[in-house]
Protein backbone atom coordinates (compact mmCIF):
# COMPACT_ATOMS: atom_id res chain seq x y z
CA UNK A 1 0.00 0.00 0.00
CA UNK A 2 1.58 3.27 -1.17
CA UNK A 3 1.25 6.47 0.52
CA UNK A 4 0.89 10.12 -1.15
CA UNK A 5 2.84 11.52 1.71
CA UNK A 6 2.41 14.92 -0.01
CA UNK A 7 -1.44 14.23 0.14
CA UNK A 8 -0.81 13.70 3.76
CA UNK A 9 0.95 16.68 4.73
CA UNK A 10 -0.93 19.06 2.28
CA UNK A 11 -3.10 20.51 5.12
CA UNK A 12 0.25 20.93 7.22
CA UNK A 13 3.18 21.57 5.08
CA UNK A 14 2.26 25.12 3.97
CA UNK A 15 4.57 28.36 4.85
CA UNK A 16 2.04 29.78 6.66
CA UNK A 17 0.79 27.62 8.87
CA UNK A 18 4.48 26.74 10.04
CA UNK A 19 4.90 30.31 10.66
CA UNK A 20 1.27 30.47 12.65
CA UNK A 21 2.91 27.24 14.98
CA UNK A 22 6.52 28.81 15.18
CA UNK A 23 5.84 32.30 15.60
CA UNK A 24 5.32 32.45 19.52
CA UNK A 25 8.74 30.61 19.71
CA UNK A 26 10.53 33.09 17.23
CA UNK A 27 8.85 36.20 18.84
CA UNK A 28 10.20 35.06 22.60
CA UNK A 29 13.42 34.25 21.19
CA UNK A 30 13.77 37.81 19.26
CA UNK A 31 12.30 39.39 22.77
CA UNK A 32 14.52 38.13 25.20
CA UNK A 33 17.65 37.40 23.00
CA UNK A 34 18.14 38.80 19.97
CA UNK A 35 16.90 42.51 20.97
CA UNK A 36 18.74 42.49 24.81
CA UNK A 37 22.12 41.44 22.59
CA UNK A 38 21.54 44.44 20.24
CA UNK A 39 20.75 46.57 22.88
CA UNK A 40 23.90 45.16 24.76
CA UNK A 41 26.14 45.86 21.51
CA UNK A 42 25.33 49.13 21.21
CA UNK A 43 25.80 50.35 25.22
CA UNK A 44 29.18 48.85 24.80
CA UNK A 45 30.01 52.14 22.13
CA UNK A 46 28.29 54.73 25.33
CA UNK A 47 29.45 55.08 29.02
CA UNK A 48 26.28 54.13 29.37
CA UNK A 49 26.17 54.20 33.65
CA UNK A 50 23.98 54.27 36.71
CA UNK A 51 23.04 57.91 35.73
CA UNK A 52 21.71 57.11 32.16
CA UNK A 53 19.05 54.71 34.32
CA UNK A 54 17.26 57.86 35.42
CA UNK A 55 18.10 59.80 32.73
CA UNK A 56 18.92 58.86 28.92
CA UNK A 57 20.41 62.17 27.95
CA UNK A 58 23.64 61.25 30.42
CA UNK A 59 24.67 58.45 27.80
CA UNK A 60 26.85 59.34 25.22
CA UNK A 61 28.29 57.61 22.52
CA UNK A 62 32.27 56.70 22.94
CA UNK A 63 33.22 54.48 20.24
CA UNK A 64 35.43 52.20 20.54
CA UNK A 65 36.87 53.65 24.09
CA UNK A 66 35.43 51.07 26.29
CA UNK A 67 37.67 48.00 23.94
CA UNK A 68 40.36 50.24 23.57
CA UNK A 69 40.29 50.55 27.85
CA UNK A 70 40.93 47.04 28.09
CA UNK A 71 44.21 46.97 26.73
CA UNK A 72 45.15 49.08 29.53
CA UNK A 73 43.15 47.42 32.09
CA UNK A 74 45.17 44.98 34.57
CA UNK A 75 42.68 43.63 36.31
CA UNK A 76 40.91 42.49 32.66
CA UNK A 77 44.08 41.19 31.45
CA UNK A 78 44.57 38.87 34.76
CA UNK A 79 40.56 37.89 34.86
CA UNK A 80 41.65 36.99 31.25
CA UNK A 81 44.54 35.19 32.38
CA UNK A 82 43.05 33.00 35.40
CA UNK A 83 40.15 32.23 32.53
CA UNK A 84 42.26 30.44 30.39
CA UNK A 85 44.15 28.71 32.95
CA UNK A 86 40.81 27.19 34.05
CA UNK A 87 39.78 26.35 30.77
CA UNK A 88 43.04 24.65 29.52
CA UNK A 89 43.16 22.78 32.83
CA UNK A 90 40.04 22.02 33.81
CA UNK A 91 38.52 21.32 30.10
CA UNK A 92 40.98 18.44 29.52
CA UNK A 93 40.35 16.84 33.42
CA UNK A 94 36.52 16.95 32.62
CA UNK A 95 36.38 15.50 29.34
CA UNK A 96 39.15 12.37 31.18
CA UNK A 97 37.40 12.24 33.96
CA UNK A 98 33.69 11.99 32.04
CA UNK A 99 35.35 9.47 29.44
CA UNK A 100 36.89 7.33 32.00
CA UNK A 101 33.81 7.06 33.64
CA UNK A 102 31.66 6.27 31.24
CA UNK A 103 33.85 3.37 29.71
CA UNK A 104 33.88 2.09 33.19
CA UNK A 105 30.42 2.35 33.35
CA UNK A 106 29.65 0.83 29.62
CA UNK A 107 31.70 -2.74 30.79
CA UNK A 108 30.07 -6.07 31.08
CA UNK A 109 31.79 -6.77 34.21
CA UNK A 110 30.75 -3.43 36.10
CA UNK A 111 28.54 -4.10 38.97
CA UNK A 112 25.45 -1.54 40.27
CA UNK A 113 25.88 0.71 37.35
CA UNK A 114 22.57 2.71 37.80
CA UNK A 115 23.64 3.83 41.32
CA UNK A 116 26.91 5.19 39.95
CA UNK A 117 25.38 6.62 37.38
CA UNK A 118 23.56 8.18 39.63
CA UNK A 119 25.95 8.80 42.43
CA UNK A 120 28.23 10.36 39.54
CA UNK A 121 25.28 12.36 38.23
CA UNK A 122 24.00 13.93 41.36
CA UNK A 123 26.53 16.93 41.51
CA UNK A 124 25.32 18.12 38.30
CA UNK A 125 21.92 18.85 39.42
CA UNK A 126 22.60 19.46 43.06
CA UNK A 127 22.82 23.35 43.47
CA UNK A 128 26.08 24.88 43.60
CA UNK A 129 25.23 26.68 46.82
CA UNK A 130 25.14 23.65 48.67
CA UNK A 131 28.17 22.39 46.81
CA UNK A 132 30.34 25.23 47.73
CA UNK A 133 29.52 24.71 51.33
CA UNK A 134 30.29 21.67 51.38
CA UNK A 135 33.25 21.83 49.82
CA UNK A 136 34.72 25.25 51.80
CA UNK A 137 34.28 22.58 54.57
CA UNK A 138 36.79 20.19 52.77
CA UNK A 139 39.07 22.89 52.06
CA UNK A 140 39.17 24.43 55.52
CA UNK A 141 42.77 24.60 56.62
CA UNK A 142 42.20 23.57 60.19
CA UNK A 143 39.15 21.32 60.18
CA UNK A 144 39.02 20.14 56.49
CA UNK A 145 39.13 16.41 55.33
CA UNK A 146 41.26 17.36 52.60
CA UNK A 147 44.10 18.51 55.21
CA UNK A 148 43.27 15.91 57.78
CA UNK A 149 43.59 13.47 55.14
CA UNK A 150 46.91 15.01 54.36
CA UNK A 151 47.93 14.76 57.81
CA UNK A 152 48.28 10.99 57.77
CA UNK A 153 50.66 11.39 55.16
CA UNK A 154 52.93 13.69 56.79
CA UNK A 155 51.90 16.91 55.04
CA UNK A 156 51.38 19.88 56.26
CA UNK A 157 47.86 21.44 56.22
CA UNK A 158 47.29 23.99 53.21
CA UNK A 159 45.45 26.87 52.89
CA UNK A 160 43.17 26.16 49.65
CA UNK A 161 41.08 28.92 49.55
CA UNK A 162 43.18 31.67 51.05
CA UNK A 163 46.64 31.04 49.41
CA UNK A 164 47.04 32.06 46.09
CA UNK A 165 49.11 29.42 44.34
CA UNK A 166 46.13 27.01 45.75
CA UNK A 167 42.99 28.97 44.79
CA UNK A 168 42.36 28.12 41.45
CA UNK A 169 42.80 24.51 41.43
CA UNK A 170 40.92 23.95 44.42
CA UNK A 171 38.22 25.37 42.10
CA UNK A 172 39.29 23.55 39.46
CA UNK A 173 38.76 20.16 41.31
CA UNK A 174 35.47 21.52 42.80
CA UNK A 175 34.41 22.85 39.18
CA UNK A 176 35.37 19.07 37.00
CA UNK A 177 33.81 16.99 40.03
CA UNK A 178 30.68 18.92 39.70
CA UNK A 179 30.66 18.89 35.92
CA UNK A 180 31.77 15.54 34.84
CA UNK A 181 28.48 13.38 35.43
CA UNK A 182 26.71 15.67 32.39
CA UNK A 183 29.81 15.04 30.12
CA UNK A 184 29.78 10.99 31.37
CA UNK A 185 26.27 10.60 30.15
CA UNK A 186 26.64 11.64 26.82
CA UNK A 187 29.85 9.49 26.34
CA UNK A 188 28.01 7.04 27.68
CA UNK A 189 25.31 7.39 24.85
CA UNK A 190 27.97 7.81 22.09
CA UNK A 191 29.62 4.51 23.62
CA UNK A 192 26.65 3.04 23.13
CA UNK A 193 26.30 3.65 19.65
CA UNK A 194 29.52 1.95 18.60
CA UNK A 195 28.77 -1.94 17.17
CA UNK A 196 29.70 -4.35 19.63
CA UNK A 197 30.76 -6.70 16.17
CA UNK A 198 33.80 -4.26 15.84
CA UNK A 199 34.70 -5.47 19.24
CA UNK A 200 34.61 -8.83 18.85
CA UNK A 201 36.03 -8.76 15.71
CA UNK A 202 39.18 -7.13 17.25
CA UNK A 203 39.01 -9.83 19.64
CA UNK A 204 39.40 -12.42 17.73
CA UNK A 205 42.60 -10.40 15.47
CA UNK A 206 44.06 -10.82 18.95
CA UNK A 207 43.54 -7.05 20.20
CA UNK A 208 44.46 -5.88 23.72
CA UNK A 209 42.18 -3.75 25.44
CA UNK A 210 45.11 -0.72 24.51
CA UNK A 211 44.03 -1.27 21.27
CA UNK A 212 40.66 -1.80 20.54
CA UNK A 213 40.51 1.53 22.95
CA UNK A 214 42.74 3.42 20.75
CA UNK A 215 41.35 1.72 17.20
CA UNK A 216 37.65 1.72 17.67
CA UNK A 217 36.66 3.33 20.84
CA UNK A 218 38.06 6.53 20.08
CA UNK A 219 37.88 7.33 16.43
CA UNK A 220 34.18 6.58 16.44
CA UNK A 221 33.63 8.68 19.63
CA UNK A 222 35.05 11.78 17.95
CA UNK A 223 31.97 13.36 17.23
CA UNK A 224 30.63 12.99 20.92
CA UNK A 225 34.42 14.10 21.74
CA UNK A 226 34.15 17.18 19.62
CA UNK A 227 30.36 18.07 20.60
CA UNK A 228 31.43 17.69 24.71
CA UNK A 229 34.61 19.49 24.39
CA UNK A 230 32.95 22.58 22.47
CA UNK A 231 29.53 22.52 25.31
CA UNK A 232 33.03 22.00 27.61
CA UNK A 233 34.71 24.99 26.36
CA UNK A 234 31.59 27.49 26.51
CA UNK A 235 30.63 26.59 29.83
CA UNK A 236 34.14 27.10 31.81
CA UNK A 237 34.66 29.85 29.95
CA UNK A 238 31.57 31.56 31.50
CA UNK A 239 33.23 30.73 34.96
CA UNK A 240 31.43 32.86 37.66
CA UNK A 241 29.32 31.40 40.66
CA UNK A 242 32.18 29.03 41.65
CA UNK A 243 34.89 31.83 42.00
CA UNK A 244 32.03 33.97 43.11
CA UNK A 245 30.88 31.69 45.77
CA UNK A 246 34.12 30.16 47.08
CA UNK A 247 36.88 33.01 47.09
CA UNK A 248 35.14 36.14 45.93
CA UNK A 249 37.80 36.19 43.20
CA UNK A 250 40.50 36.55 45.56
CA UNK A 251 42.94 36.07 46.92
CA UNK A 252 44.60 38.80 45.40
CA UNK A 253 42.20 38.23 42.65
CA UNK A 254 44.10 34.81 41.72
CA UNK A 255 40.34 33.47 41.13
CA UNK A 256 38.99 36.25 39.11
CA UNK A 257 37.26 35.29 35.98
CA UNK A 258 36.17 37.29 33.20
CA UNK A 259 32.52 36.78 33.59
CA UNK A 260 32.82 38.28 37.42
CA UNK A 261 35.03 41.02 36.60
CA UNK A 262 32.25 41.98 34.03
CA UNK A 263 29.65 41.49 36.67
CA UNK A 264 31.58 43.66 39.06
CA UNK A 265 31.76 46.37 36.46
CA UNK A 266 28.27 46.07 35.77
CA UNK A 267 26.72 45.64 38.88
CA UNK A 268 29.04 46.70 41.38
CA UNK A 269 30.14 49.79 39.73
CA UNK A 270 27.43 50.18 37.45
CA UNK A 271 29.80 50.90 34.61
CA UNK A 272 27.34 49.42 32.10
CA UNK A 273 28.84 50.08 28.80
CA UNK A 274 32.42 49.07 29.88
CA UNK A 275 31.28 45.72 30.59
CA UNK A 276 28.85 44.91 28.03
CA UNK A 277 32.66 45.13 26.07
CA UNK A 278 33.65 42.62 28.41
CA UNK A 279 31.06 40.64 27.69
CA UNK A 280 31.22 40.83 23.83
CA UNK A 281 35.28 40.12 24.21
CA UNK A 282 34.39 37.25 25.65
CA UNK A 283 31.91 36.25 23.00
CA UNK A 284 34.48 36.84 20.61
CA UNK A 285 37.01 34.60 22.43
CA UNK A 286 34.66 31.66 22.94
CA UNK A 287 32.97 31.90 19.19
CA UNK A 288 36.94 31.88 17.60
CA UNK A 289 37.60 28.41 20.04
CA UNK A 290 34.89 27.08 19.00
CA UNK A 291 35.44 27.73 15.35
CA UNK A 292 39.31 26.75 16.27
CA UNK A 293 37.93 23.02 17.35
CA UNK A 294 35.81 22.62 14.51
CA UNK A 295 38.61 23.44 12.14
CA UNK A 296 40.97 21.07 13.93
CA UNK A 297 37.90 18.38 13.71
CA UNK A 298 37.10 18.74 9.99
CA UNK A 299 41.28 18.15 9.04
CA UNK A 300 41.25 15.19 11.12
Amino acid sequence: MKINIKKYYSGFGSKKSLLIFLSPALLAIFSFFFIPVIAAFIISFTDFSIYALADWNYIQFIGFDNYFRLFDDPLFWTSLKNTFYFVIVAGPLSIIASLTAAILLSSKTTLFKSFFRLSFFLPVVTTLVAVAIVWRFIYHPNFGLLNYALGYLGISPIDWLGDPNWAMPAIILMAVWKSFGYNMIIFIAGLHNIPEQLYEAAEVEGANSWHKFRNITLPLLAPTTMFVGIITLIGFFQLFAEPYIMTQGGPLNSTLSIVQYMYQEGFRWWNIGYSAAIAFVLFTIIFVGTIIQLKLKKND
